[in-house]
C-alpha cells in the first residue's frame, strides 16, 4: 500500500472547515459579532457595566454590575469568546490582506477598535503575539503593557486611515460603512480621539497632542457619518448574531425580569430637562396571563406617581410600590402593580433590529467640547458650540432607531437654552452628557465614568458584596491563569499582585 498510491496531499486537511477564507467575510462577521454576539454583550453590557454606570438595574440579573456580586463566568466572556472568534479573525484577515490595500486598513481599524474593548476592561493583554497560533505558532502569547498597546492604537489608527484610497480595491459588501471610504478614515479619527481622551489621567501631553492630530485629520461631522450597525429584527439564540445582542439581552424578558431605569440617570435627565427622557423613560403594563399583552401606560402612571426608576443596587422590588389603578381606553380599569410602576427602557430602543452605535457625533462633539475646556484649544469651535452641537445630535439621533421619535426643534432649542456650560462646572456637564449619549453602549459609558468621574456615582452597596467601592475592570480568566500562566503573572504583577476587580488600569489612576 505505501508504493500503490501517492495522493495524500491533502489527508491532513479537514473538509469541514475552510483553509482559506475570504477576509472580508472574517471582517463582516467581527462587525455583525460585536454588537450582535449575545453572550458577549448581554454579560458585558447589561449585566456588568451598564449597571456598574448606573445606566439601569434593578433585575436580578443585573444586581452583579449593579451590587457589586463577583462573577468571574460572567467577566471572562469577553476573553473566552472574544479571542478564538474576533480577535483571531481579524488578526488573520489583517495578515491577508496586504495586496488589498483598502480592505487591509478596515481591517486594521477593526483591529484596534477590537483590542479597545478588550483592554479598557482587562487592563494589560496579549495584543500583539495574540491570535497568532496558525500564523506564526505562537500558542502561549505574551501581555502587552497597556501603554505600549496604546501607543500601538494611534500609530495603526493613522496610518489605516492615510492607506484609504478610492483608485483602490472596493470594499463594498462591509457592513459598517459600505465601503464608504472617507466615513471609515471618519470613523479611524474619531476613535483615535475617544481613545486619546482615555489618557487625561495618565499622560496629558500625548492625550492633547493625538486629539488634535485626530481633529487635524478630520473626524465625524454629523448623524450621516456616525458608525453605526444595523441588525435584524430576529430574538437572538446564543448562536445568532443577526439582531441586537444588547437589546436582545433586555427584550426577551416581557415581565419585571426587564432591567429598569437607574435612578442616577433619571435624575440626570430629570434635572437637565432632558426631552429625551419622555421618550426613553416609559412604563409599562403587562397582562400577567399573556405576556404579549403589553400597554404604554406612562402617561396614567406619571399622572399618579411621577417617573421613578431604581436605586444602585437594588432590585425591582425594593422599595416596593403598592399597585395602583389607571383607567385605560379601550381596557377600562387596570391595576399596575410595583414593577409596572417603575420606568423601563423604552420598547423602541430594545427593539432586535434597533441599530447598535459604535461611535456617534454626538459623542465627537462632546468630546472636542472637552478637549478645549481642558486645554484652552478651539477646535473648530467653541467648547460651548461644541456642546451646543452635541446635545442637538444626541436629540435627533432618536429618529435613527426603527419607530424612534423626532423630537421638535422648539424641543431641541429649549433643551440647549435651558442647559448652558457653566463656570466651573464645564467638565462635569461635558461628560456627564458622554455618558449619556453612550446608553446601551456599557463598556464606552462604563470607561467615560473611569477616565473622568462624571457623573459622580454614590456605590450601590449592599450586604451581598464583598467591595465598597465600585469596581473598576474586569478580572482574568481562570483559564488563561491555567494556560498561560507565565506570562500573565507580570499583568498580575502590575496590578499590585492581585487579579480583582478592584484594581485601575493603567490609564485609569
Amino acid at each position: 500500500m505505501l508504493f500503490s498510491c501517492k495522493k495524500f496531499g491533502d489527508v491532513n486537511i479537514d473538509p469541514t472547515k475552510s483553509a482559506n477564507l475570504d477576509p472580508i467575510n472574517q471582517l463582516n462577521y467581527v462587525e455583525l459579532r460585536f454588537g450582535g454576539d449575545l453572550t458577549i454583550n448581554e454579560r458585558t453590557s447589561i449585566i456588568l457595566t451598564m449597571p456598574m454606570a448606573q445606566q439601569i438595574g434593578g433585575a436580578y440579573y443585573t444586581r452583579y454590575g449593579s451590587a457589586y456580586i463577583e462573577n468571574r463566568q460572567y467577566m471572562s466572556e469577553l476573553w473566552e469568546l472574544g479571542y478564538p472568534n474576533d480577535v483571531l479573525n481579524i488578526v488573520d484577515a489583517v495578515v491577508r490582506t496586504t495586496d488589498k490595500p483598502n480592505l487591509n486598513a478596515i481591517c486594521r481599524i477593526m483591529k484596534v477598535y477590537v483590542f479597545a474593548r478588550l483592554t479598557d476592561l482587562y487592563g494589560d493583554i496579549p495584543y500583539t503575539q495574540a491570535g497568532k497560533a496558525y500564523i506564526e505558532g505562537t500558542i502561549r502569547p505574551k501581555f502587552d503593557t497597556q501603554k505600549d498597546i496604546y501607543a500601538d492604537f494611534f500609530k495603526e489608527l493613522k496610518a489605516a486611515a492615510a492607506q484609504l484610497d478610492v483608485s483602490k480595491d472596493a470594499v463594498n459588501t462591509e457592513l459598517f460603512y459600505h465601503g464608504d471610504l472617507a466615513k471609515w478614515k471618519k470613523f479611524a479619527n474619531s476613535l483615535r480621539l475617544r481613545l486619546a481622551m482615555r489618557l487625561i489621567k495618565i499622560d496629558d501631553a500625548t492625550a492633547k497632542a493625538e486629539a488634535t492630530d485626530a481633529f487635524n485629520a478630520g473626524l465625524i461631522a454629523g448623524n450621516n457619518d456616525i458608525c453605526k450597525m444595523d441588525y435584524n429584527n430576529i430574538t437572538n439564540g446564543y448562536a445568532e448574531i443577526r439582531g441586537n445582542g444588547v437589546s436582545v439581552g433586555i427584550n426577551q424578558y416581557q415581565d419585571d425580569g426587564r432591567p429598569r431605569i437607574c435612578n442616577t440617570l433619571l435624575n440626570v435627565m430629570k434635572s437637565s430637562n432632558d426631552p429625551r427622557l419622555n421618550y426613553i423613560a416609559r412604563d409599562y403594563w403587562v397582562n400577567p396571563d399573556k405576556l404579549t399583552d403589553r400597554l404604554d401606560v406612562t402617561a396614567q402612571v406619571k399622572a399618579q406617581v411621577g417617573l421613578i426608576g431604581v436605586g444602585p443596587g437594588k432590585y425591582n422590588y425594593d422599595d416596593f410600590l403598592g399597585a395602583i389603578n389607571i383607567d385605560y381606553p379601550g381596557r377600562g380599569t387596570l391595576s399596575v402593580p410595583n414593577g409596572g410602576q417603575k420606568v423601563q427602557l423604552a420598547d423602541f430602543i430594545v427593539r432586535s433590529d434597533a441599530p447598535y452605535f459604535h461611535m456617534t457625533y454626538a459623542e465627537v462633539e462632546f468630546l472636542l467640547a472637552e478637549a478645549n475646556t481642558r486645554w484652552g484649544l478651539t477646535l473648530g469651535g467653541t467648547a460651548r458650540q461644541h456642546y451646543e452641537n452635541g446635545l442637538e445630535a444626541a436629540c435627533q439621533q432618536l429618529a435613527l432607531y426603527p419607530t424612534g421619535p423626532a423630537l421638535s426643534a422648539t424641543e431641541i432649542q429649549n433643551f440647549k437654552q435651558s442647559n448652558q456650560l457653566a463656570p466651573g462646572k464645564e467638565l462635569l456637564q461635558i461628560d456627564t452628557q458622554i455618558w449619556l449619549a453612550q446608553l446601551m453602549n456599557g463598556p464606552e459609558a462604563y470607561s467615560t465614568w473611569r477616565r473622568t468621574g462624571f457623573p459622580v456615582l454614590v456605590p450601590g452597596v449592599t450586604a451581598e458584596s464583598d467591595v465598597t467601592t465600585i469596581p473598576r475592570r474586569f478580572v482574568y480568566p481562570l483559564t488563561e491563569r491555567e494556560q498561560n500562566s507565565t506570562n500573565i503573572a507580570a499583568a498580575i504583577a502590575a496590578l499590585g499582585g492581585n487579579n480583582t476587580w478592584t484594581a485601575h488600569v493603567w490609564w485609569d489612576k
